[in-house]
Parts: structure tokens; sequence; C-alpha cells
């Protein structure tokens, strides 16, 4: 397990995995695809979530 994993990141801190982030406010329905080093989005206006938890790496760096 990647320990990305569980972390929650908040929007405009730097992306450390890419990979498919999900909202932590534990109703699963905001989802971003995000890159390595790039920044997390702004959460959306409706969502009552704080930050972004990974859901699935989209790359590894072996």
């Amino acid at each position: 397990m990647s320990e990305e994993t569980g972390k929650v990141y908040h929007p405009g801190e730097i992306v450390p995995a890419s990979g498919i982030y999900e909202c932590d406010c534990g109703e699963e329905h905001d989802y971003s695809t995000d890159v390595k080093g790039h920044r997390f989005p702004p959460m959306q206006h409706d969502c009552r979530g704080s930050g972004w938890t990974l859901k699935t790496a989209t790359h590894r760096d072996d």
C-alpha cells in the first residue's frame, strides 16, 4: 500500500503521486485525476469535504 493512500491533501498542495483522488466528504461523489507535481484543485462549491485522498494510483514510480 502506498503511503499516499489515506492521507488528505488540501487544495493548492503539490500532488505527490499521479492518480485518481476523491473528496474526503465521505459521499464519494467528487473525483479528480491529478498529475504528480501539479497542484490539487479547489473543492466543488457544493462539496462538504476539505481535501483529496488517493483512490487509485495511475503510475508507479518503480
